[in-house]
């Protein structure tokens, strides 16, 4: 009876030792994904506190003196989208839509933040995507296509 409980005592520790191992992996490599996407935190980032000697996520963000400057524009089937990185901040600097193709602008975000979005519509559908700098540079983060719901009226 003994033995039979001590089996169990040690089984009971291998599977925690393997739960715990395959979990660190796990957030190993979901920790390595995340961190070449966007500014997590404040590197390259300055935050107007206005004397508050504290954060506060409202307040508008700016670059880092002498941040380096890249423009990119971005394009894709609905138009384009000119994007510029001063350091970690973003700037979404204007929006041309394929008026041709049927596209329009919904909205754009211009910034100045960690990252800007815009959504494009055209007739049934839309296209939302959003922009950071990464390492100074643009970098597409999310992009999502949606079909909207037909207009019953």
């Amino acid at each position: 009876m003994v033995d039979r409980r001590l089996g169990y005592a040690i089984a009971w520790v291998v599977c925690a030792v393997v739960a715990i191992a395959i979990g660190i992996a796990a957030v190993t490599t979901v920790g390595a994904s995340v961190r070449g996407r966007g500014p997590l935190g404040d590197g390259g980032i300055e935050r107007s506190t206005q004397g508050q000697g504290r954060y506060d996520p409202e307040v508008a963000v700016s670059p880092l003196p002498g941040a380096e400057v890249v423009r990119q524009t971005v394009r894709e089937e609905f138009g384009e989208l000119d994007v510029k990185c001063r350091g970690a901040v973003a700037y979404a600097t204007d929006a041309r839509p394929d008026r041709a193709a049927g596209w329009d602008v919904v909205s754009f975000e211009p910034g100045p933040d960690d990252d800007v979005d815009a959504v494009f519509s055209n007739a049934g559908r839309s296209i939302e995507f959003e922009v950071y700098c990464n390492r100074g540079r643009p970098e597409l983060a999310d992009y999502e296509e949606n079909t909207l719901p037909a207009d019953d009226d």
